[in-house]
């Protein structure tokens, strides 16, 4: 039987390698790891289907040294210790230490995380752990401090149309077919910057079609795959297509498309932290200060799916589901982090205003640290105006209240302290 398309593709060197330049262009910084031909443990972060398994497999081969991979789906502790036990003895004097690749690690418990621990510390190891979920969350503190964070990206348009070419120019079964790209649209949009789905895709709809050569249309690929729906996903279930609708619908404003996708997750056996994480985000992110008791809520239903678990956990699910569906949106506090954080790029380091300054010691207060700052709580009103920001951006706005109940009177206080500075 043959491989997978996507396995037939796999790249084998640097070269081959399609997408994060950021990581392993010339010059960047896992190149340089790998040139080096020594390589600390690290960690790497991104969406499925953008080479985190193969980049792990490239380095293994180019620094010629023992390889093992574990799943944290299917692994234990036992199997954790086992392949350490057999890194030790397969360990060389001055040699780079043999490389142990976990794939799925945030699926790893605390016990699996902890048996890891001392082997990376000592360097019996280096570890490389490939994840999907944000590791400050999933993967324990110790374990994390002792591994470069490392983010992949989607793949871009280009990265994909190269991938495309390559497969009908390289594959041996493909090649056959003599592959015609009429229209790409459509494979690019439904990969989800995915290189896999996109070699899925492409694997079944050549397979479908009957005619040499085959020509790719748009509306080829959507019938191919309205037919077999789940044929292009590697587990049959779309994971980010799904949850993308139902945070979508969230922000849309719609209990009942939020519900449907949510029960599209509790159905499909989704980790209900990752769905509960995702309420968190859409509360603070999309509904905001227009109804910041929905943060409150969206915590609570965390805590709650945490310690009752499943089933009984869909219902708190629900339940912050819906009230975030029909509570009213903005996004202020978003725009408004997403605005400093790119004033702050663009200006640099601006020195703190003397007034504005902490002044611990007796020189600090004779430099005029701390000097002239009024202390709020000593007005009336516990408000006194004065200048907060850098003197280089004091007429600057960041945040700007929405058109909702509960900004309208932030906007009102803010206008009856500050006056015209804050008149939109």
């Amino acid at each position: 039987m043959s491989q997978p398309l996507a396995e037939r593709l796999r790249p084998r060197t640097l070269d081959d390698y399609i997408g994060q330049k950021h990581l392993v262009g010339q010059g960047a910084v896992l190149r340089k790891m790998i040139d080096s031909g020594r390589i600390s443990s690290f960690i790497l972060w991104g969406p499925p289907g953008v080479g985190k398994t193969t980049l792990a497999q490239i380095i293994a081969n180019r620094l010629e040294v023992p390889f093992y991979t574990l799943s944290a789906v299917t692994s234990g502790v036992k199997d954790v210790r086992d392949v350490i036990e057999k890194a030790s003895s397969n360990r060389f004097f001055s040699q780079q230490s043999p490389i142990l690749f976990i794939d799925e690690i945030h699926r790893f418990s605390k016990s699996q995380q902890d048996s890891l621990l001392g082997a990376v510390e000592k360097g019996v190891v280096t570890l490389i752990g490939a994840t999907t979920e944000n590791p400050s969350f999933e993967v324990i503190r110790p374990l994390l401090s002792r591994c470069q964070l490392y983010v992949l990206k989607s793949l871009e348009k280009e990265d994909l149309l190269e991938l495309l070419h390559k497969a009908v120019e390289r594959d041996s079964i493909l090649k056959e077919r003599n592959v015609v790209f009429k229209e790409t649209d459509a494979m690019l949009r439904y990969s989800g910057g995915d290189a896999r789905k996109l070699l899925n895709i492409l694997e079944l709809v050549v397979g479908a079609d009957g005619d040499t050569p085959v020509e790719i249309t748009d509306e080829k690929v959507m019938e191919r795959l309205q037919q077999n729906p789940l044929a292009y996903d590697k587990e049959g279930e779309m994971h980010y297509d799904i949850i993308s609708a139902f945070i979508k619908s969230i922000r849309g404003s719609d209990p009942d498309g939020a519900l449907y996708w949510l029960a599209r997750m509790v159905e499909g056996g989704e980790d209900p932290a990752f769905i509960a994480r995702r309420l968190v985000i859409s509360a603070s992110e999309d509904i905001g200060l227009a109804n910041p008791n929905a943060l409150l809520l969206a915590n609570a239903a965390f805590d709650a799916v945490m310690k009752i678990g499943w089933p009984e956990g869909r219902i708190p699910l629900a339940e912050a589901t819906v009230y975030l569906a029909t509570s009213p949106k903005s996004n202020s506090a978003y725009e408004g982090i997403n605005s400093a954080i790119e004033l702050v790029r663009q200006t640099g380091n601006l020195p703190v205003p003397l007034h504005l300054r902490n002044a611990p010691t007796k020189l600090m207060k004779q430099l005029g640290y701390g000097k002239d700052y009024k202390y709020a709580h000593a007005y009336k009103g516990n408000f006194v105006e004065q200048q907060f920001m850098p003197d280089e951006l004091k007429d600057t706005r960041i945040w700007h209240p929405q058109n909702n109940p509960s900004e309208s009177k932030l906007s009102d206080r803010m206008i009856q302290l500050w006056g015209n500075r804050f008149k939109e």
